[in-house]
C-alpha cells in the first residue's frame, strides 16, 4: 500500500490511499463475508450459502461498494493509530478509484491539531500579578439579609398586595412567548421585572385580573421590543405577607454553631472571602492564558472553531427557552435575523476559547505535565461520595467521567504551574 500526505490550509491533512489489487481482494472477501448474512439464497439458512452462490445473489456494485466502505474504515483508522496523528472529527473521504481486480485509491481530508509555538510564558506568568482580597460590612451585612429571607414566615393575606410580600400570578402578553399564560412567584418590589411591571400588580389582590403596562428595556435582546411599552394580562393567585426574624444572636443560633451574631458575621466574612479568593484566582489563571494566548502562533483549525460555534449557539438556545421563556423561533424573528447568522457572532469568542484550549495543551506537554490513573481514580471516588463505581454506573458514564477528571486535573495543574511562576 502507498501513502501520501499533503499539508492543507487551516490545520488540515489529504491523505491518499493506494492499495493493490492483492489488498484490495481481502477486503472483498470481508464484503461478502458480511453480505452473505443478510441475502436470502433458497435452501440454505442466512449465513449458511456457499460464497460463490451468493455472491451470484448481489449486485457487483453494491459488492463493490460494501468493499470500499470496509477497506477506507480499517485503512485509515490503522494508519491514525500508527502515524499517532491527533485527528479532530471524521474525515472527508473521496474515492479515486474502484473496480474488482484493480488496485483501490482514496483521499481522507482530515482536521488535525495544529503546532503551537509558545512564547516566553514562563516570563509572561511571572508579570501577572494578583489583586488583594477585602471583604466589606456591606457584604456581610447582605449575605446576612439573605439568610434572613430564607428563613421568612408566609401568611395568606386577603388584602391588596404590598411591596415586600410573596406574590403567586399568572400572565401573559401576545408580544413574547406566543402569548402562552406564564406562572411565577416572587417578593412583590425584588422579582426584577420590567419597569413598571411591578408597580401595576401592587394593590391586587388574590383573584383580580388586571392589565399591566411595561416597558421592554433599551439592551433587550428582542430587539423589536427594545424600550417599547406592552400591555400584560396579569391575574393574582395569591398574596402572602413576608414576615423576617429578628436579625440577633438567636437568629445567629438557629443558622448553625454560632453562639452570637458576631461570631456568623465572622463566619460569613470568611466565607465571602473564600469566594473571593477563588474567583481572583480563576481571573488570574485567564489573564496569564489570554497573555500567553496573544503570543503564541498556530494555525487556527477552522473545523474546531466550527464545532465551538456551535456548542455556542446550543448555550444560546438553552438561555432563551429557559431564562427568557420564549422559543428560539421567536428569538429569531424578533432580532431578525438567521440561526447562521447568529452563529456567525460567536467566531471570536469560538477562536478565543480554542487558543486557550490549544495553549494548554501545548503546555503541558512542554511540562511534561501528566495525571495518573491513581490519581484519577482517587479523585473520581472523591467525587462518588462513597459510592461504588458498580451504584455509580446507572447514573452516569463512568469512562466518559473518568475522561472529564483526567481533563480537570491536567489543567489544573498546569495552571498551578503558572501560579508558581507568577509568585516568584
Amino acid at each position: 500500500m502507498e501513502i501520501k500526505q499533503k499539508k492543507l490550509p487551516k490545520s488540515q491533512l489529504e491523505i491518499t490511499f493506494e492499495l493493490t489489487a492483492e489488498e484490495f481482494k481481502e477486503h472483498a472477501e470481508h464484503a461478502l463475508g458480511h453480505l452473505k448474512h443478510h441475502v436470502k439464497v433458497d435452501g440454505f439458512r442466512p449465513g449458511k450459502a456457499p460464497a460463490k452462490m451468493v455472491e451470484d445473489k448481489i449486485k457487483p456494485e453494491v459488492l463493490l461498494m460494501e468493499a470500499g466502505d470496509h477497506a477506507v474504515q480499517h485503512v485509515y483508522v490503522d494508519y491514525i493509530k500508527q502515524s499517532k496523528l491527533e485527528a479532530v472529527g471524521n474525515p472527508e473521504v473521496k474515492i479515486l478509484k474502484i473496480a474488482n481486480g484493480s488496485p483501490f485509491s482514496f483521499t481522507a481530508t482530515i482536521t488535525v491539531l495544529p503546532d503551537v509555538e509558545l512564547p516566553d510564558y514562563k516570563e509572561i506568568a511571572k508579570k501577572v500579578k494578583g489583586k488583594e482580597i477585602s471583604v466589606t460590612e456591606e457584604e456581610i451585612q447582605d449575605s446576612i439579609n439573605y439568610m434572613q429571607k430564607t428563613r421568612a414566615k408566609f401568611t395568606l393575606k386577603n388584602a391588596p398586595a404590598e411591596k415586600k410580600d410573596f406574590v403567586e400570578i399568572k400572565y401573559n402578553n401576545p408580544d413574547i412567548n406566543n402569548g402562552k399564560e406564564v406562572e411565577d412567584k416572587f417578593i412583590l418590589g425584588e422579582g426584577g421585572f420590567l419597569k413598571g411591571f411591578e408597580d401595576g400588580v401592587v394593590g391586587m389582590k388574590s383573584g383580580d385580573e388586571k392589565e399591566v403596562k411595561a416597558i421592554f428595556p433599551e439592551n433587550s435582546p428582542m430587539k423589536n421590543l427594545a424600550g417599547k411599552e406592552s400591555i400584560f394580562k396579569v391575574k393574582m393567585i395569591s398574596v402572602q405577607k413576608m414576615e423576617l426574624p429578628e436579625i440577633n444572636d438567636e437568629f445567629a443560633k438557629q443558622l448553625g454553631a454560632f453562639d452570637t451574631l458576631v461570631a456568623l458575621k465572622t463566619s460569613m466574612k470568611e466565607g465571602i472571602a473564600m469566594e473571593k479568593t477563588e474567583q481572583e484566582k480563576q481571573r488570574k489563571r485567564g489573564e496569564i492564558l489570554e497573555k500567553i494566548a496573544e503570543k503564541a502562533k498556530f494555525e487556527m483549525p477552522e473545523a474546531m472553531v466550527e464545532y465551538e460555534k456551535q456548542r455556542f449557539l446550543e448555550d444560546l438556545k438553552n438561555r432563551i427557552t429557559q431564562s427568557i421563556k420564549i422559543t428560539f423561533e421567536d428569538y429569531l424573528a424578533s432580532v431578525k435575523k438567521t440561526e447562521a447568522e447568529i452563529k456567525e457572532t460567536y467566531q471570536k469568542e469560538a477562536e478565543k476559547r480554542l487558543r486557550g484550549f490549544l495553549v494548554l495543551r501545548e503546555l503541558g506537554k512542554k511540562e511534561n505535565v501528566e495525571v495518573s490513573d491513581k490519581e484519577v481514580e482517587e479523585e473520581v471516588a472523591k467525587a462518588l461520595k462513597g459510592k461504588t463505581l458498580r451504584q455509580a454506573q446507572g447514573e452516569i458514564d463512568i469512562d466518559q467521567f473518568r475522561e472529564y477528571t483526567k481533563g480537570v486535573m491536567y489543567n489544573e495543574k498546569i495552571f498551578q504551574l503558572l501560579e508558581n511562576l507568577s509568585q516568584n
